[in-house]
């Protein structure tokens, strides 16, 4: 059996994607809607690391620009309006559910790691070709993009010029 050889990139690339994780759980464990934005902003950012470090640069970007920048801003200004950095959550002095969830989401985690961790010991590493080095360039994302799901790419134009204006004229006030 091969294995994998352990190398730098690839600790960098588990302890980078562990901290994603970890970051993934603060936003749902976090009582604190401020602290669970932080998180999910955190989070995004080690999203864009990853893709750069697996050769996905435009993937990177985007996810820099649309979640961190444009989707997160959104989120802060509704947090913000809502005023719910001060909101305080009553809860029962024993709530069996939370702690059943937690058990099972654990219990997930094992099966989940039990059935990958196996698969992944038997991976060989290989050298990437040419074409393949260009996979997550915005080259060969506007060619596939503009070519092969081009039919796909305007219903979704569309979906959302239709979401624009109807929303501009739910927000509209008669007058």
């Amino acid at each position: 059996m091969g294995g994998v050889t352990v190398t730098p990139e690839l600790l960098l690339f588990g302890g980078v994607a562990g901290a994603a994780a970890l970051c993934a759980v603060g936003v749902v464990a976090f009582n604190n809607a401020i602290r669970s934005a932080l998180c999910l902003v955190v989070n995004f950012f080690l999203l864009a690391f990853l893709y750069f470090t697996l050769n996905a640069e435009m993937m990177g970007i985007t996810q820099v620009v649309v979640y961190t920048g444009a989707i997160m801003v959104l989120f802060l200004f509704v947090i913000m309006l809502l005023n719910l950095g001060g909101l305080k959550l009553v809860t029962e002095k024993f709530d069996y559910k939370r702690y059943a969830g937690i058990l099972l989401g654990c219990g997930l985690f094992v099966v989940l790691g039990s059935q990958i961790l196996p698969s992944l010991a038997t991976i060989q590493a290989r050298q990437l070709s040419p074409d393949l080095a260009k996979f997550g360039g915005p080259e060969a994302i506007g060619r596939t993009l503009f070519t092969s799901y081009v039919y796909p790419f305007e219903a979704v134009s569309v979906l959302l010029l239709v979401g624009i204006v109807g929303s501009i004229l739910l927000a509209k006030r008669r007058l």
